[in-house]
């Protein structure tokens, strides 16, 4: 990982800094099988951690049903953005990517489920001073072609 927090404050090192701060989240509910034509919303609080290096999400349902953490950090060696999620529902993801200028991709590794290998992405596009689309995407042809799983 990052060599010293001098690297951490590299120009690659801060472009997941578009995500810092608080999010007001919505998204529609039948993607989780809630109402269709009603939102279902989060809080999420983005933060550094340990000074410049790590970026900290944290994700609240409003319902309360559900919570999230990640922790994602730039590996200045490789040139690669890391980040690791898990949830309520004791779900982990292990997931790395890159900023391409106008959006920030990070994909798993292919995994099996039900029967079949997936791979899982996110992608931040539309990125805006206060606002952005954040995509959960998953493949099931090796990345080839993607479906939205949540939109929010």
């Amino acid at each position: 990982m990052a060599e010293s927090a001098e690297g951490c404050s590299s120009p690659e090192a801060r472009q997941f800094d578009f995500w810092l701060g608080e999010w007001d989240l919505s998204w529609p509910a039948e993607q989780f099988g809630g109402e269709e034509g009603t939102l279902q919303t989060a809080t999420n609080v983005v933060t550094k951690l340990y000074g410049p290096c790590v970026i900290e999400e944290n994700l609240a349902a409003s319902d309360g049903a559900f919570q999230g953490r990640s922790l994602s950090v730039f590996d200045t060696k490789e040139a690669v953005w890391y980040q690791t999620w898990v949830d309520s529902s004791g779900s982990y993801i292990a997931l790395s990517g890159e900023f391409d200028g106008e959006k920030m991709v990070l994909t798993t590794q292919p995994n099996a489920f039900d029967g079949e290998t997936r791979v899982n992405r996110m992608v931040f596009r539309d990125i805006a001073d206060n606002s952005l689309m954040w995509d959960w995407q998953v493949s099931t042809d090796h990345g080839q072609t993607w479906s939205d799983l949540w939109n929010i």
